[in-house]
């Protein structure tokens, strides 16, 4: 469809901002409907926007006076003006923790802050990305809620769509952590396990959309894709908020698919186009593990293509082996200065411990990979330690424990008696 047959978002309210849906390849433009990919040359799709404009401490003040959760940035999000008074988890807002303990350990003189995104209502990251995408099913009358997951997305559609009111049915590979598994199953929906891989799972719900079978069905991370990936802009959004309305030095982002890496840049240039934050040189940094390490690998080398590899690690979280948004995180990464890193599930497993131990913050092993990937930064002098760093944790160590209950087990087992306790060693 040509850019002229694309009528403006400004009528619509049910977008709010938002303009039309733009190829990231060729700049082609489609209509606000449920599309994901590019009808000219098959590049994906994004959310474009018709941003406010006006004074920028107006607008902070209307941020500032809104909800204590994503929907404070609405004037900014593919979602109507109203949506804080509709039936959803409301996510967002989510603590900015200064981690002056494990600064000091790393070596961090210029700040580090810890966005812990544990906190969402099933603790994950993933909630912000469904609550943008489940405005968008609602919108187009849509009736099942459904994604292919690595876990956590799962739990947060099933929660999304048990409070919306939709039937929700979901697809993982079978093989993932038990405590995922029961945290997507109990919200009622139909959980589906698919003998493979997270990749094998993306291929066959892309069938299934296809099929008369997928119907009415929105799938979050398919055909409602470009509104779902939007919600990950709210974390740059808020980070700039809570470090007051200011840019960053330094983001670790892990890396799945990619896609919140690509939004948080994305959010980051949308506030300084606006004037919210000043602008100023800031890096993204890429975190992996190394058993699913396909950008990190296409970066070290050079490449600016991403060869797929086959999963192989305990953070299972981010295991996508042909990552979609790949090839934008390597640019964003060289645009910025930054790099992408990958980290031995050994490491990311000492460095949910570091965190545990020196922060109070237990993180799933995707955390661990963030926290891993900047000590291995910091070593390797691949990011200045004397920058204002921000950390991602995107979820909750509850959900990762197979990570580390081999290694963290009680210090003694003794009887009830105070010689017993002074025996063990243990009274200081």
């Amino acid at each position: 469809m040509a850019a002229q047959t694309v009528a403006s978002a400004s009528t619509d309210s049910a977008f709010g901002p938002a303009s039309a849906l733009s190829c990231r390849e060729c700049g082609e433009r489609f209509p606000l409907e449920p599309l994901f990919a590019c009808e000219a040359c098959f590049g994906p799709l994004e959310v474009a926007y018709d941003l406010p404009s006006g004074d920028p401490e107006t607008l902070r003040k209307r941020i500032e006076s809104g909800p204590n959760n994503i929907w404070r940035y609405a004037p900014l999000l593919p979602v109507p003006a109203d949506v804080a008074s509709k039936p959803n988890l409301n996510p967002g807002f989510t603590k900015l923790v200064k981690a002056d303990n494990l600064a000091r350990e790393l070596g961090v003189t210029g700040g580090l802050h810890i966005k812990d995104d544990s906190g969402n209502p099933t603790h994950s990251f993933k909630d912000r990305v469904v609550a943008i995408a489940l405005e968008a099913a609602r919108t187009f009358g849509l009736t099942t809620l459904s994604c292919s997951s690595t876990g956590n997305l799962a739990g947060a559609v099933g929660a999304a769509a048990a409070r919306a009111g939709f039937r929700s049915c979901v697809f993982i590979p079978h093989d993932l952590e038990e405590g995922k598994v029961v945290m997507a199953a109990v919200y009622g929906g139909e959980l589906v396990g698919i003998e493979g891989t997270y990749d094998d799972v993306n291929r066959f719900c892309s069938e299934l959309i296809g099929d008369p079978i997928g119907e009415g069905w929105g799938f979050v991370n398919v055909n409602l894709r470009p509104y779902y990936g939007e919600g990950s802009k709210t974390l740059a959004y808020e980070i700039c908020e809570q470090l007051g309305w200011r840019l960053p030095d330094n983001i670790v982002i892990p890396i799945a698919s990619g896609s919140q890496l690509t939004k948080i840049d994305k959010g980051l240039r949308e506030l300084i186009e606006l004037g919210l934050v000043e602008e100023k040189p800031y890096r993204v940094y890429g975190a992996q593990a190394e058993g699913c390490s396909p950008v990190s690998t296409a970066f070290k080398a050079g490449h600016d293509v991403v060869r797929p590899q086959k999963p192989n690690t305990i953070a299972k979280s981010l295991a996508i082996g042909n990552p979609a948004d790949g090839p934008y995180v390597l640019d964003i990464a060289r645009r910025t200065g930054g790099a992408v890193e990958d980290v031995t599930d050994e490491q990311v497993v000492d460095a949910i411990k570091l965190l545990a131990r020196t922060e109070g913050i237990f993180a799933e092993t995707a955390g661990g990979v963030t926290v891993g990937v900047l000590r291995k930064l910091i070593e390797t002098g691949q990011l200045d330690p004397a920058g204002e760093t921000v950390v991602l944790n995107t979820g909750d160590g509850l959900k990762t424990l197979d990570a580390v209950a081999p290694t963290s087990r009680p210090t003694a087992a003794i009887r009830p008696s105070l010689d017993a306790f002074r025996a063990a060693g243990l009274a200081g």
